[in-house]
């Protein structure tokens, strides 16, 4: 199927409005308490962050990322490649690949967890399609559960251009733990 460039566009437009949306929304950038987060269900920490309650975590700041949807099992993340991402040979770092992707496949995992459990990865496994470059204004990641048990838990997730195209795709495992007050 071929994408016009109206459609690339049109997604562009869309994309531009949702960043600006959940911007205005975010709170400030900082840490949530421990104790705060293991009285809270995945899905409520995440409506609270959504909400403006709890602060938005500093990784999304330095590396120019935000969430843009995250519930049942999903999470859109959105991002602006940029210059300050580069590595030494003129395209965005894999490092920036994987941070992205890793957010958003651990906030999927995330939003399925019941109050007093907690997560961390344990594997993720990255695979660049295309380099990415500051003339992408924005791409998103956009991750799916695969399986979540009781003490661990899978996500795949892709990094997609308003164009359609494949930036990169991941998987990774968690580990489901009890989060300790």
């Amino acid at each position: 199927m071929d994408v016009t460039k109206t459609d690339v566009n049109n997604t562009l437009a869309n994309w531009q409005v949702d960043d600006s949306r959940i911007r205005a929304t975010l709170g400030s950038v900082g840490i949530t308490s421990p104790n705060q987060l293991a009285s809270m269900s995945g899905q409520s920490f995440f409506d609270a962050m959504f909400a403006g309650e709890l602060p938005s975590p500093p990784i999304g700041e330095t590396l120019d990322f935000i969430p843009i949807h995250i519930q049942g099992g999903k999470a859109i993340f959105q991002g602006r490649p940029s210059q300050q991402h580069y590595n030494p040979l003129g395209s965005v770092h894999g490092g920036w690949f994987c941070t992205i992707l890793d957010s958003a496949v651990g906030c999927a995992i995330h939003s399925t967890l019941p109050a007093g459990k907690g997560y961390t990865t344990l594997e993720i496994k990255v695979n660049m399609i295309r380099a990415l470059t500051k003339a992408i204004p924005l791409v998103r990641a956009e991750a799916n559960i695969i399986h979540v048990g009781r003490q661990t838990a899978t996500a795949e997730g892709r990094i997609v251009g308003p164009d359609g195209k494949l930036y990169a795709h991941a998987i990774t495992t968690c580990l489901i733990f009890d989060m300790q007050p």
